[in-house]
Order: structure tokens, then sequence, then C-alpha cells
């Protein structure tokens, strides 16, 4: 099974892409981040006339997440446990069953964070966009230790907005401030980890140079001036399916592309 990440930056804007990319990859299974559409405003026969079992969890003009399947999904829930208050459409999971296994998919696209606003202590200002994506990977680390509990496969895929290493980033130096790669982000990214998950990606591919955002500006993705910041993570049981994992970096060269492309990974499931 081929399962994919993609945030399209926008539904609206890069259908066009999206639809190639589906053509082209014949992922059986995808997430997407920032469809910046409502659920009702979605335009679902492009999915759906490619063969696909739509799930979408939108709010207007920002955010969104999605789960589109050659397979059904069943068991879907939509936002991310531990605050009612929060309104901001960010996460979604569904289960697909295939011949020998069920999986349990987590799609997300966790905060950016910035501006970082931090008080005289150094801590992140309550109410403040840093604080808000620190208390969310908290939330996700609660819902991650309920989710490992089901002792089943489960990969959570999506733009995290965490530059896990030095290494998935061209200039490292040039994000040092920044909430993508702070120490406090990074922590709570290995905190995720520890509770027994994979990179499926550098289970595969060592090294500095992949990338999977390059900034509209600057030629950056010309320079490959980039950074990885999606991610697929897999826990014990999906990790030993693991087949392969790469980034359709070609994508980014397409017309009107994303400034993300997909990242995906082969189960043997």
């Amino acid at each position: 099974m081929k399962i994919a990440s993609f945030n399209i930056n926008g539904i609206k804007a890069r259908g066009p892409a999206l639809a190639r990319w589906l053509d082209e990859a014949q992922p059986d299974l995808a997430v997407l981040q920032e469809i910046k559409s409502t659920d009702e405003a979605f335009p679902r026969d492009l999915i759906e006339e490619r063969g696909y079992n739509l799930e979408t969890h939108g709010q207007k003009g920002f955010n969104g997440v999605a789960i589109l399947s050659k397979l059904p999904l069943e068991d879907v829930t939509r936002g991310l446990p531990g605050d009612e208050d929060d309104t901001q459409a960010r996460w979604i999971e569904a289960t697909v069953s295939g011949p020998s296994h069920a999986l349990r998919v987590c799609g997300l696209y966790l905060p950016n964070g910035n501006p970082v606003e931090l008080d005289t202590a150094g801590q992140p200002v309550s109410g403040g966009k840093y604080a808000y994506k620190l208390g969310w990977m908290a939330r996700m680390e609660a819902r991650l230790r309920e989710l490992m509990a089901l002792e089943m496969p489960l990969v959570l895929m999506g733009d995290y907005n965490i530059i896990p290493q030095p290494e998935d980033a061209a200039r490292p130096e040039a994000w040092r401030e920044d909430a993508l790669f702070r120490l406090q982000s990074r922590d709570a990214f290995r905190r995720l980890l520890n509770l027994g998950l994979t990179d499926a990606f550098r289970a595969r591919t060592p090294g500095p140079g992949h990338y999977t955002f390059w900034d509209y500006q600057a030629r950056a993705f010309e320079r490959n001036d980039g950074i990885r910041i999606d991610h697929i993570l897999l826990n014990a049981y999906a990790a030993d399916l693991l087949q392969d994992c790469r980034i359709d970096t070609d994508v980014r060269a397409g017309e009107k592309p994303s400034d993300h492309v997909p990242i995906w990974a082969e189960l043997a499931l």
C-alpha cells in the first residue's frame, strides 16, 4: 500500500497540481493539509472521480485537513482531543483495512508557532502562537499514547512544521530562533519519537539535502534552500511493514505548485 502526505496550500489554487500528482503517483491513501476550504465547498469530484473515498475537516480560508483512500475509510474522527475551545481544523483520523492488516491513519497540520513570543523568563507567552504550538504538541502526545495502546499499525502523516535536525535544513543557522527549529519544538518532537515512533524517511535515507518545503521567494527551490518539515511517523507495527519512503521533489517544479511536495511510503499491507 502506498500512503502519502501532501500540503497542497489551498485546494482552489492547487487543484490542478493535486490532480496531476494523484494521476501520476497513484497513492492508495493520502492525507492533505492546508486545504483552506470548508467541507461543503471542497471540490469532491476532483477526488472521487479518481476512485477515492474522501473525508475532510475544513474551515473557511485557513488550515484544513483531509484523507482520501481507495479503500473504505472507517471510524473517522475530526479534531485533536484535549481542548474543546480549539476550533482550528488540523487533525483527522480514520482506519483502513488491507488484505492482511488494518491501519489507523492520522493526518495532521501542526501549528507553525511564529512569531515566537517569550516572557522575561524565556517561556512562551500564554495565548501566543508559540504557546499554542507547544500546547498542541502536548495534546498530540497524549492522543498518541492512547493510539499506541491499540496494538495495531499506526501512521501519523502531515506537515509537522518541525525541522528535526540541522541536516534537515539547507541553512540551519537561519532557522535557529524560528518556531520550527527552536529547541523546545524539537524536544517536543523527540518526545513523540521516544514513545516508539519511527521517522519513515530517515529509516531509509540518511544525510542532508532532502527537503519537503521551499519558500516561493529568492529562487529557493532552484537553489535547494529547503527544509524537511513533512513527516511520516510509524509505530513499531507499521515500521515492520515499511518497504520504502521517498519525497516527490519534482512536483515542486510543476505548474503553479504548492510550496510543499508530497512524501510517501510503501507499506506491506
